[in-house]
């Protein structure tokens, strides 16, 4: 017999608990989405990043390198198990057959067969000395498009800190514009000056806001792409370390950069281990065409003689006896010997792709000779126009300052000293953008010269980097 336990709640305390009991839940959830709402509202947090740190995030999450990897991984796969071409080719089939029409006498046959070939030739090793030049060919590509990576991303780098400059010499021009609204305004209520230049100087401050706005997005949108190249949400915000105000100019010798070029360049290097591969690759088709083979093969080909759907296929007797054979083949293919066949002209094909890569391999190397000596004269009249701009911010400093006193005593208008800082805001920019367009301008010479990044900007006056690219 069941016994049912009393309710030890009173008839109006269940209601009271299903109560209790939901405003917890609901007070747990609105803690929930509190703290949810409070996360969104958080700011982001903010990544210091140096050029080295990223470099080393992009190539950790770029796209186009994890693509070239994976075609690698392709390459070393085919690498590894090069050894598969000597394993032979097997295969198994089965046949059920029945003889059809009216006169035929034939019953149901049922036959097996297992077959085992395997060609050996001089071709064979060629083709496996083919395959390990693609893969040497595919880890220089990868390298490549690593190093491009690294370009592209100091490069990017660099046009970031120029846009945060920029941004930082409209706010420093703003803040004087605001300073200069301010003083003017207490002198025209003083009657020191009349309302026009009051009116001027407040013009003056507010045409300053939509450049600033415009220079912000800029500098937005560009971070944005930036965070994206590092793999990172596109609202990454970045602390980016700046690099020296004070540049230091090195010398460079042109004729050592070019040939240095020649052998350290990555296009080129890539370019000349694709012609030994295209080589290699000929080389062992050629074997296949014009060398012999030897064939070794072996067949086992089991028969059931009775009537697969009467009799059993467990008998022994029903079956045919001693069905297997081993063979052995020496052949050789004649219509590579004929340069108008399929074959003969696929020879013709790679011969002449081989001589359109050296074709290209000259253009490339006479390209990369002309981007040196392009890219180091316009290094130097970069150095020589910054040299001259230093002196050019420093006289545009001084007659802003000696105008701004002048105005303040009363001896200049508003224009002149309009002027003034237009002269300056615009001989910073060029400052800095002279001193940013070398930075780059010496990377895109360490890219071409192979030489590893750095190397150029850290050494002394008078050498310009004699190390190769590892």
């Amino acid at each position: 017999m069941i016994q049912h336990t009393p309710c030890i709640y009173a008839p109006g305390v269940r209601p009271v608990l299903g109560f209790l009991l939901g405003l917890f839940v609901s007070a747990a959830l609105a803690a929930q989405t509190a703290g949810s709402a409070g996360d969104q509202a958080r700011p982001p947090s903010v990544i210091r990043l140096g050029p080295d740190e990223a470099v080393e995030m992009a190539l950790k999450s770029n796209l186009s390198l994890e693509s070239a990897s994976v075609t690698l991984d392709t390459l070393r796969r085919k690498s590894d198990l090069v050894w598969n071409q000597f394993l032979p080719d097997v295969s198994a089939n089965g046949t059920l057959s029945k003889g059809l029409g009216v006169f035929t006498t034939q019953a149901t046959r049922l036959q097996g067969s297992i077959t085992a070939s395997l060609n050996l030739s001089a071709a064979l090793v060629a083709g496996i000395a083919s395959i390990r030049q693609d893969y040497e060919a595919g880890l220089v590509t990868f390298e490549k498009a690593r190093i491009q990576t690294e370009r592209d991303i100091r490069k990017l780098y660099n046009n970031m800190l120029l846009l945060e400059e920029n941004i930082a010499v409209l706010r420093e021009s703003f803040a004087a514009a605001e300073r200069r609204a301010q003083m003017t305004g207490e002198n025209y209520r003083a009657g020191l000056v009349p309302e026009l230049a009051w009116l001027q100087a407040r013009v003056a401050m507010e045409n300053m806001k939509p450049s600033i706005d415009q220079a912000e997005n800029q500098y937005k949108t560009a971070l944005a792409g930036f965070a994206i190249q590092l793999g990172l949400p596109y609202d990454t915000q970045f602390e980016l370390v700046p690099v020296e105000k004070e540049l230091d100019f090195i010398s460079l010798d042109t004729a050592d950069l070019i040939a240095r070029a020649a052998s350290g360049n990555m296009d080129i290097y890539e370019l000349q281990r694709g012609i030994v591969s295209l080589k290699s690759r000929r080389r062992a088709m050629a074997m296949q065409l014009w060398t012999p083979y030897l064939g070794l093969g072996w067949n086992y080909s089991p028969a059931f003689l009775s009537d697969p759907w009467k009799n059993s296929w467990a008998s022994g007797k029903d079956w045919l006896k001693g069905g297997s054979s081993f063979s052995i083949t020496l052949g050789m293919s004649v219509n590579g010997f004929f340069p108008f066949t399929k074959e003969g002209q696929g020879l013709k094909d790679l011969d002449n792709n081989v001589r359109d890569l050296n074709i290209k391999l000259a253009q490339l190397m006479h390209g990369t000779e002309l981007d040196v000596y392009s890219t180091v004269l316009s290094l130097d009249r970069i150095r020589t126009t910054a040299m001259a701009q230093r002196m050019t911010v420093e006289l545009a400093e001084q007659s802003y300052r000696l105008t701004e006193e002048a105005y303040r005593a009363g001896l200049q208008d508003f224009l002149e000293v309009q002027n003034a800082e237009i002269s300056l805001g615009q001989a910073r920019v060029q400052m800095l953008e002279h001193h940013f367009n070398y930075l780059n301008g010496l990377i895109d010479l360490e890219y071409a010269t192979g030489v590893p990044f750095g190397t150029l900007s850290s050494r002394e006056e008078g050498s310009a980097g004699t190390e190769g690219r590892d």
